[in-house]
């Protein structure tokens, strides 16, 4: 998700797994399956069912012929190693104790404005976006993925947002906020909106029903929509609440939000480096898909994303507040859309910035040490210790 090296190993190392050779392309000139699920044929004699027997290098990651319910013999071995990775980070909401953030947020003086609004806003963004990236992943993408190592990921990765959106509603319990306010933010609030309505059409294209990959032009609307979502919502739009939750955590505000925030950031950093994984591996199989008129309008949608989440961190922080302002993010946001970008093959379009919160790299790594917050003692498996670029 970020300009980690948590957010590395895109899919140069994807290549690595993928057969090469005449093998590989055994199948690639079959008619497109499209976005159609594969139904078992009826019964046929031993000899001839063994003969249909799912080969490894005739697997696609979209339009492809084999068996989606097999999921053996492995090709994309990536893919089944981040999500055994993300299943080794399970956790639950209920598992943080928030007294204290319960007894800072009745405390009058607890916080001041500037830090509530922060926190409200937050909430009000995200409650609503991890449902946006679950049903774009539901009714969505995994309906068009037909490579049954992705899709298995691509379940965890659903449950993944379901339990995000689970810790947003507990943190929003847990402080008696205002529900409907929260949860309707996101047609109340301008920034919030804005960035919603940014994403909207590039779920709802893939959603359509009469929606089918198999020709360059449809082949090109998935990945835009798999660009967006993995590069530009976990990865870019998610950032600017990131950092502003954990610095109040850092300065022992909201501890109990700040971990569940913690566990998310980590999450939505390993859906970001699988979607960026399954951009390039459909980039490899599909390379007429990547022309310079599709690269122009994915850098138009960077770009366009930049504008907006600034618009929000400005909109959250009217004044300087945590030893943060507004103006502070215009380049950690470049810088992140910098590695979004040339993560995926295209250039810097900002070139030459920097990033100013280098501490955020630390709220990654959970593997085996104690919770920066102090609250309680962890034990997380090695699918959380990502490294930093």
């Amino acid at each position: 998700m970020l300009v980690w090296e948590e957010d590395l190993k895109p899919a140069e190392k994807a290549t690595a797994n993928t057969a090469t050779g005449p093998a590989a392309n055994a199948g690639a000139n079959a008619t497109p399956q499209g976005s159609t699920p594969h139904v078992a044929a009826p019964a046929e004699s031993s000899a001839t069912a063994a003969e249909r027997r799912v080969k490894a290098a005739d697997k696609r990651i979209i339009n492809g012929q084999t068996d989606v319910n097999q999921l053996v013999p492995f090709k994309y071995k990536w893919a089944w190693e981040k999500y055994l990775a993300t299943c080794a980070n399970h956790w639950m909401p209920q598992e943080v104790n928030m007294s204290r953030d319960i007894a800072l947020w009745k405390d009058p003086n607890g916080l001041t404005e500037d830090e509530r609004r922060i926190i409200k806003r937050n909430l009000g963004f995200f409650v609503t976006a991890d449902s946006l990236a679950a049903n774009n992943i539901v009714l969505g993408t995994y309906r068009h993925i037909t490579a049954p190592e992705c899709r298995q990921f691509l379940l965890r990765q659903a449950f993944e947002e379901a339990i995000h959106t689970h810790a947003y509603q507990y943190i929003v319990e847990s402080l008696g906020l205002d529900e409907s306010e929260i949860f309707n933010a996101y047609n109340e609030v301008k920034s919030i909106r804005d960035k919603d309505e940014f994403l909207i059409p590039f779920i709802e294209a893939i959603m359509d029903p009469n929606f089918h990959t198999g020709t360059v032009a449809t082949d090109q609307t998935l990945l835009k929509s798999l660009i967006v979502f993995a590069c530009l919502m976990e990865g870019l739009f998610f950032y600017v609440g990131f950092t502003q939750i954990l610095a109040m955590g850092r300065q022992n505000k909201m501890t109990g939000a700040a971990e569940q925030y913690q566990y998310i950031l980590r999450d939505e950093s390993m859906h970001c480096n699988f979607g960026i994984d399954l951009i390039n591996q459909i980039k490899l199989e599909n390379p007429q898909l990547w022309t310079a008129e599709f690269k122009a309008e994915i850098k138009a949608l960077f770009m366009r994303a930049v504008e907006l989440e600034y618009a929000y961190a400005e909109d959250t922080m009217p004044r300087g507040v945590l030893g943060l302002n507004a103006s502070m993010f215009k380049g950690y946001l470049r810088y992140i859309a910098n590695r979004r970008a040339t993560q995926i093959g295209l250039e810097e379009l900002f070139p030459n910035e920097e990033n100013p919160f280098p501490w955020m790299s630390e709220m990654i790594d959970l593997k085996k040490e104690r919770n920066f917050f102090e609250t309680r003692v962890i034990e997380y498996q090695s699918g959380g210790a990502l490294s930093w670029d």
